[in-house]
């Protein structure tokens, strides 16, 4: 485990002091302060509403859910979706709180699993953390980068995007967002501020102008109970609903709500960064789920009951059923003004979803998971450079397959969820099944009772889930319309699990097995000859049984 990158320079903090809790804390866990921990639970909580960013969710994947389930779907889903997305943030939160560091789902993993089992439950876990961080970024970033040229075509009808002209665009966005989190880590914090505000504020804004700027509106039955199928992807081919069920369109279709609220472990991958983290932590992961669910409940309220004519809104000609819902309500340059205000967003969210994810590989490095030339913290400007620009890298490249097809986004979006929920669960599982264990190391979030039950329902939801978004959503199933996520997916595990049989378990160790032993028998590492003094009173209470 390599915890001498840098000597960062010692802050004095009063005795007792938030800071210096913390950082006794982390000290359990065998490593050193060396991110700048200034963050609050305004902050903390900021980071994880910023990248759900229900905005970004929506409109990226409102075409998608459109055309699978239609508006009963994405409205009556986004419900039960909030609520298993619930369960499964109260349940990530405990373990949060007992285990803040910046490796997150990876460590917890390692902490949770019988030493036996340890390195591997990080090493998979690991991996598909860092696949889901990934693939997140890629979806928020390319998002962006499909929704520019967009716009454009309002004023320049003849303007025709190619693929090339949207990479081109997203690699600008990356550069932007990995030099803001080399070179401004200072200004995240405030970035951060202006970001809830946005999301917020400006979001609440934008609907209520649509709400009220809209012509006519919708009847509820319209929005609760109408249903489309418009999963042919071909002329003269029939949906999924004909060729399989209406119900298999309907659970394909929850990939809108899902996808969008994801990414709450943020606040768990800044818990390093963060004052008071055992409690500041998990408060960020469940209050930016629950704001988010109702918050983007109002969004996606405000935009289905705007909708003036349901054909043309599918049918776009600008390629975007949002912006055809604010030129409708707002003429054209209306809709551009609002449609900047949701870009903006979305580059926030980019912003910071590539802070999170430089902060797990970072981590990751720091246990071996990856080259530890990416566990470095730059000196002057207290940011993981390296961990940040392979982020950009990693997020660029497994865009290029947009190039050559046309579900490429979808399939990343669908990669992105799985990706992460897989590494949420790994973790609720194990600590399901070890549940003694990890009882003795729970922290001021504690479900008590509660913890069990709430744990089980989450892991039947991402096994779930994980079967539900690997399934095809286009017919007939082609080289250009087959979901590529089962792939990616599972090139993932096998790399994660071969890697391992072949070479990985002569030597990853994960977090050191000291520190693990510790946690398990909930004592104090950093306190002297605390965990020989146990072990000893546990051998003499084996050998009198």
């Amino acid at each position: 485990m390599a915890m001498d990158t840098i000597e960062p320079a010692v802050e004095q903090r009063p005795p007792g002091s938030d800071s210096e809790g913390d950082e006794n804390r982390l000290a359990q866990f065998g490593y050193k302060q060396e991110l700048r921990r200034d963050w609050g639970l305004a902050h903390n909580f900021g980071v994880s509403f910023s990248i759900i960013s229900v905005i970004t969710g929506i409109t990226t994947l409102f075409s998608y859910g459109l055309n699978t389930g239609g508006p009963g779907v994405m409205s009556v889903g986004w419900i039960l979706v909030s609520f298993f997305t619930l369960l499964v943030a109260v349940a990530m939160a405990e373990i949060v709180s007992a285990i803040p560091t910046s490796g997150g789902p990876y460590f917890w993993a390692a902490l949770l699993a019988p030493p036996r089992w340890s390195p591997f439950a990080a090493w998979l876990t690991g991996w598909f953390n860092l696949l889901g961080q990934v693939a997140v970024t890629t979806g928020i970033s390319f998002g962006l980068a499909n929704l520019i040229p967009t716009a454009v075509v309002v004023k320049n009808p003849s303007f025709t995007p190619t693929p090339r002209v949207t990479i081109g665009i997203y690699a600008a966005i990356l550069v932007s967002h990995a030099l803001v989190n080399t070179l401004g880590v200072r200004a995240l914090k405030y970035l951060n501020n202006a970001s809830i505000v946005l999301h917020s504020a400006g979001i609440t804004a934008l609907c209520v102008a649509v709400l009220a700027l809209a012509p006519t509106h919708q009847r509820a039955a319209f929005v609760f109970a109408s249903f489309r199928d418009g999963t042919a992807a071909a002329d003269g081919a029939d949906g999924w609903g004909v060729r399989a069920s209406d119900v298999y369109v309907a659970v394909c279709g929850a990939l809108l709500s899902q996808y969008t609220l994801t990414g709450f472990d943020a606040s768990a991958h800044l818990s390093e960064e963060t004052r008071r983290a055992s409690w500041s932590a998990p408060i960020g992961v469940v209050s930016s789920v629950a704001f988010s669910a109702l918050f983007g409940f109002f969004v996606l309220m405000a935009m289905l009951f705007s909708i003036q004519d349901f054909d043309t809104v599918v049918s776009s000609p600008y390629g975007q059923p949002v912006l055809q819902i604010l030129v409708d309500a707002a003429g054209e340059n209306g809709a551009l003004a609002l449609f900047t205000l949701i870009m903006v967003c979305i580059w926030h969210c980019g912003l910071f979803s590539m802070t999170s994810n430089s902060r797990m590989m970072f981590a990751f490095a720091r246990d071996g998971g990856i080259h530890p030339f990416f566990h470095k913290v730059d000196a002057r400007f207290r940011s993981p450079t390296r961990a940040v620009w392979l982020a950009a890298t990693l997020a660029f490249i497994l865009a290029l397959p947009s190039l050559g097809s046309s579900v490429a986004f979808a399939a990343a979006t669908s990669i992105a969820t799985i990706g992460l929920y897989l590494s949420y669960g790994t973790p609720i599982l194990i600590g399901l099944i070890c549940h003694e264990s990890f009882s003795a190391m729970k922290g001021p979030f504690n479900l008590h009772g509660f913890s069990r039950p709430v744990a089980a329902a989450a892991c039947l939801w991402i096994g779930f889930i994980t079967v539900v978004f690997c399934l095809p959503t286009a017919n007939p199933v082609t080289s250009q319309t087959f979901n590529y996520t089962a792939v990616a997916v599972g090139i993932v595990a096998v790399f994660a699990i071969g890697s391992w049989v072949v070479w990985a378990h002569r030597w990853f160790t994960g977090p050191s097995a000291e520190v693990s032993e510790a946690m398990r028998l909930g004592i104090d590492i950093t306190e002297p000859g605390a965990l020989e003094e146990r072990e000893k009173k546990e051998s003499q209470r084996a050998a009198q049984t």
